[in-house]
């Protein structure tokens, strides 16, 4: 599966990640734009740094939980300024994503969720997928992609992250 989706209505930016560090600061310093509702979703293969990135969203937004991959539990929960809801649906098939109950948890947090490719269509309608690929052994290519409403509004914030510190960050 690609990093990005090719729909051409999605406007897509490009960020280079050149070590764990650089991929949790892309993501602590995107967390002052989440808000209760919202919905990311990470795509890409094992490895490639989905889960260190909600690292840094999770303490970007102040919380102090050690961040794992919910691979076996499917949902971890950050809280902090917002509570991030981490969910992992590698292991669910994409037609049972649609009876998770995902709708009602969207009034209580943020959504982040690794193997979003799964998500029903309703929730990706405007999220922000966040696409990884793996370059080499440290670098990765995140490409941040939205079509419309609060994805569009956090894909600019993503346009914002100063590229200097992500590579100050190295």
């Amino acid at each position: 599966m690609s990093a990005a989706p090719t729909d051409p209505e999605h406007r897509r930016l490009a960020r280079r990640s050149t070590s764990v560090e650089s991929t949790e600061w892309i993501g602590e310093s995107l967390a002052p734009s989440l808000r209760v509702g919202d919905v990311i979703s990470l795509t890409g293969p094992l490895g490639a740094g989905k889960t260190r990135l909600v690292a840094g969203l999770a303490r970007g937004l102040g919380s102090r939980s050690r961040v794992r991959s919910p691979s076996f539990t499917l949902v971890n929960e950050y809280r902090g300024r917002v509570l991030l809801l981490h969910l992992d649906l590698y292991r669910v098939e994409p037609r049972d994503a649609e009876s998770l109950g995902l709708e009602e948890e969207l009034e209580r947090g943020a959504l982040v969720v690794e193997w979003g490719e799964k998500l029903p269509p309703s929730l990706r309608a405007e999220c922000l997928e966040v696409g990884f690929e793996i370059v080499s052994d440290l670098e990765r290519s995140l490409t941040a992609c939205a079509s419309r409403g609060r994805g569009l509004e956090l894909l600019g914030a993503w346009g914002g992250l100063g590229a200097e510190e992500s590579e100050a960050r190295r």
